[in-house]
């Protein structure tokens, strides 16, 4: 059981989390806050195995600073900070801080879960080519297939056939890779994943 302390100052937000976190069967929550001040003090008392740690919290305080204290303290915690602010700079500062994966709060719940999960592995997940996960850690074979055909230019009937399963098959694969990067589409991931030579596209014959 991963047991996590939710740092975010946004009271829906943060009770939301609450609630879909404990809704998994490999989660619980150890505790939550407002404050990232809070939070050393927090891990000393409740023990979490992972922080899900806001960049900005109550009273400003800051979620990537304290992120740096909790791992000199706490070198066995991991760390997973979030933001909504499209502020490049904070990945590098998060980086540079020991957190150990980044993700955006509008990526999802089964992104995020995704995430929480991988990092309790051992993994690192970071947006852009800089930190992104191999293809084969994050995906399973049927997903792979699938993603690998999609930069060849095969539609979705096609990728059916080719697979010999239903369109609704593919598109329930489309779904789970598009939940665990963090994409609105199947194209704009192909365009990601050739572009950062994730998946060399085959040469027309």
């Amino acid at each position: 059981m991963i047991k996590i302390l939710v740092v975010e100052d946004q009271t829906i937000l943060r009770e939301s989390l609450e609630k879909v976190i404990g809704e998994q069967n490999d989660m619980q929550v150890a505790g939550a806050t407002d404050d990232a001040a809070k939070t050393p003090e927090l891990c000393r008392q409740l023990q979490p195995d992972l922080v899900l740690m806001d960049v900005v919290t109550k009273n400003n305080a800051s979620g990537i600073a304290y992120t740096a204290q909790i791992r000199k303290e706490f070198p066995d915690v991991k760390i997973v900070v979030m933001t909504a602010l499209p502020e490049m700079t904070f990945i590098d500062k998060a980086r540079k801080a020991g957190a150990h994966s980044f993700v955006y709060k509008d990526s999802g719940y089964e992104h995020l879960f995704y995430v929480i999960r991988s990092t309790m592995q051992g993994n690192g997940f970071y947006p852009g080519p800089e930190g992104h996960l191999p293809l084969d850690a994050q995906f399973n074979e049927k997903e792979l297939d699938v993603i690998s055909m999609v930069c060849n230019g095969m539609e979705r009937d096609e990728i059916a056939a080719k697979l010999g399963v239903s369109e609704s098959t593919v598109g329930r694969h489309i779904t789970s890779i598009l939940d665990k990067t963090g994409f609105d589409s199947i194209s704009k991931f192909a365009i990601y994943a050739v572009s950062e030579g994730l998946i060399k596209p085959e040469p027309a014959v």
